[in-house]
């Protein structure tokens, strides 16, 4: 599986476009720092391709792009309608002056072709429109079938060039995906790109799954399933379907998830009533005891550098967020505000910590820095939970809920920015709970 994964690696690679003799432009650019952010007019042209196959193609990989430049918020595309150049022009130079009638300050246009060795060769290139200059342009071969995979790889070097931050859409999404009525409730894993696409699932839903956890090499994953009542923590390899159980521990387990490097995972464990945080050496089994203490400490998470943890715990007489460092430090609280605080998960970044609320018989999904300080409330419902960052720190996936017995009454999967705007559902073929997302993909 290794050298298949090698494989892909290398039929995906792009080559850097020399820019045709034009000077880079810094102009243009999206400001991450403000508030709600106004989204910037591009346009994105079906790629040029000869040939039935690879007309398709181009078309396929196009879409792709602008669906994902779109859905981040920050893009607003511009109608194919009202291009007026010509898109077999495009391929020697953009009129820029056309461009610029319709208000598009960017422009993303690209070539494809089948190759007589059936690889499919796909060129993109972005422009500034009113600088008149090329931002960016990459080459790959490949095989056909991974012209998907292309238009996200595509949309992450135009995310980054503009906005200068690492794009998040070659990635997956793991979640559990629920059926059936409440009492005999079926709940599998599933797995999908980060648009909906290739979506897959994982388990047959024989074991009543919870909590799925990638691995930061995006290749493993790590739950929580009960089987034959007993809770029971899995590594599952997502390239051969095997699974593995860490092992059978003194009490009921909650909540794994991996450490940065990928060499452990940290848990909670209860015993008596009583639960703490554990860490397990994935290559030598050992259990390590982070916490002791007469409460209910549960649901942690490292920070990027693997030094600290962040866990949820009652010790202060009501449900509140508490970090620690992982040699030995005594934990600090970091959460004052009314109400219990649940699920915290660090940002990739390091900057925030984002976090479950639930206050006034209402929840929500917020963000605060690992002082505590600069707390925001980004989305509110009856049932909003279990937030996870994509790769970049930019964006939040978590799972809403409403009411019994009203519309979306079944939990869903959403998407909001940093900035508490565009909030998205993300379609899922079943109603959907507790997503991970996962690092891009190697």
């Amino acid at each position: 599986m290794k050298r298949n994964r090698q494989h892909l690696i290398a039929s995906l690679a792009f080559c850097v476009i020399v820019a045709l003799s034009f000077g880079a432009s810094a102009e243009l650019q999206v400001d991450m720092k403000q508030g709600k952010i106004e989204p910037l007019p591009v346009a994105v042209v079906d790629f040029f391709g000869t040939g039935t196959d690879a007309e398709r193609l181009g078309r396929d990989v196009a879409s792709v792009i602008a669906a994902d430049l779109e859905r981040s918020g920050l893009f607003r595309l511009i109608d194919p309608k009202a291009f007026i150049q010509e898109r077999e022009s495009l391929r020697l130079r953009p009129e820029f002056s056309t461009w610029r009638q319709i208000n598009a300050q960017a422009l993303v246009v690209g070539t494809a072709e089948v190759r007589p060795s059936g690889q499919l060769r796909v060129e993109f290139r972005l422009w500034d429109v009113f600088g008149g200059t090329q931002l960016v342009g990459l080459r790959s071969d490949t095989q056909p079938s991974n012209w998907r995979r292309i238009g996200h790889i595509i949309a992450d070097a135009i995310y980054k060039r503009i906005t200068g931050e690492n794009g998040y859409f070659d990635t997956r999404v793991v979640y559990v995906a629920e059926s059936g009525p409440a009492s005999r409730r079926i709940k599998r894993l599933a797995i999908m790109d980060q648009d909906g696409a290739n979506h897959r699932y994982l388990t047959n839903g024989d074991e009543l799954v919870l909590t799925p956890r990638f691995s930061p090499t995006a290749q493993e994953i790590t739950y929580l399933a009960y089987n034959k009542g007993q809770p029971r923590v899995y590594i599952y390899n997502i390239d051969t379907g095997q699974r593995e159980m860490l092992g059978n521990f003194p009490g009921m387990t909650f909540a794994p998830r991996f450490s940065p490097d990928g060499n452990s995972v940290i848990m909670s464990i209860a015993e008596d009533g009583n639960s703490d945080i554990y860490t397990m050496d994935l290559r030598t089994r050992r259990v390590n005891r982070l916490t002791n203490h007469p409460s209910i400490d549960t649901s942690p998470s490292y920070s990027p550098d693997g030094k600290q943890v962040v866990f949820n715990s009652d010790r202060g007489g009501r449900q509140q967020i508490y970090v620690m460092t992982v040699d030995s430090g005594a934990p600090r609280r970091i959460s004052f505000g009314k109400g219990r605080y649940a699920t915290p998960v660090w940002s990739p970044r390091g900057d925030l910590i984002a976090f479950t609320k639930m206050t006034n018989g209402k929840f929500g999904i917020g963000v605060m820095r690992p002082d505590g300080e600069g707390e925001r409330i980004l989305a509110e419902g009856f049932l909003v939970e279990s937030p996870t960052w994509s790769p970049n720190g930019r964006v939040l996936i978590f799972f809403r809920q409403e009411r019994a017995g009203k519309a979306g009454s079944q939990p869903h999967l959403f998407s909001i920015d940093l900035t508490g705007y565009n909030e998205r559902e993300i379609v899922t073929p079943t109603p959907a709970s507790y997503p991970a997302w996962s690092p891009p993909k190697p």
